[in-house]
């Protein structure tokens, strides 16, 4: 009997723990998430924006190290391939704007305010195409660059390329002795 009752001490809450998570579980919608990765989406864009304003306007054109890009091409390629790699995903028309393939290299791109207006229409063409995207379709597959992808994947590595652009731009605000932006994790 004392072993049937050490036993049940130990099983007792095990159980309680498994039986009440699973009560209060749901199981995820599409809707849901399509707006998680939404909601994803906006904390990016409100994060760069962040970044953007962080570097003053007459440093646009620093180099934090000799042959690779300025922090206005990085953030110019970060649109660029906010749209590019969208595009591909989601087939969603692109906006005029971006007319210029090569906006990176483009001599008028490179000011602090026409860097501000291609970066945040890249978040709201990326955050438009999520919206306008039927679910359903996020599992086909698609070929970029020899690689055959869901538009899922090509989803999610859209939003990795921008995330990984954003932090090279970290060094450069540090290299102007400025404090980078907190964290958006949430």
């Amino acid at each position: 009997m004392k072993k049937l009752m050490q036993n049940a001490v130990i099983i007792l809450p095990i159980f309680l723990l498994i039986t009440g998570s699973q009560l209060k579980s749901q199981a995820l919608t599409a809707d849901d998430i399509k707006a998680q990765m939404v909601k994803e989406w906006e904390r990016a864009k409100t994060y760069t924006v962040d970044y953007l304003n962080a570097m003053p306007a007459d440093k646009y054109s620093f180099v934090a190290a000799d042959s690779i890009r300025s922090f206005a091409q990085q953030m110019l390629h970060l649109a660029g391939g906010n749209i590019f790699l969208m595009m591909n995903a989601t087939d969603q028309k692109v906006p005029p704007v971006f007319g210029n393939p090569n906006l990176e290299n483009s001599p008028g791109a490179q000011k602090k305010d026409s860097v501000m207006i291609y970066v945040t229409a890249s978040y709201d063409y990326c955050i438009n195409s999520v919206k306008n995207t039927d679910i359903n379709k996020w599992g086909e597959k698609k070929k970029i660059f020899g690689f055959e992808e869901t538009r899922l994947a090509l989803m999610i590595k859209t939003f990795e390329h921008q995330t990984h652009h954003r932090a090279q731009t970290t060094i450069y605000i540090r290299r102007q002795g400025i404090k980078p932006p907190q964290e958006r994790l949430f």
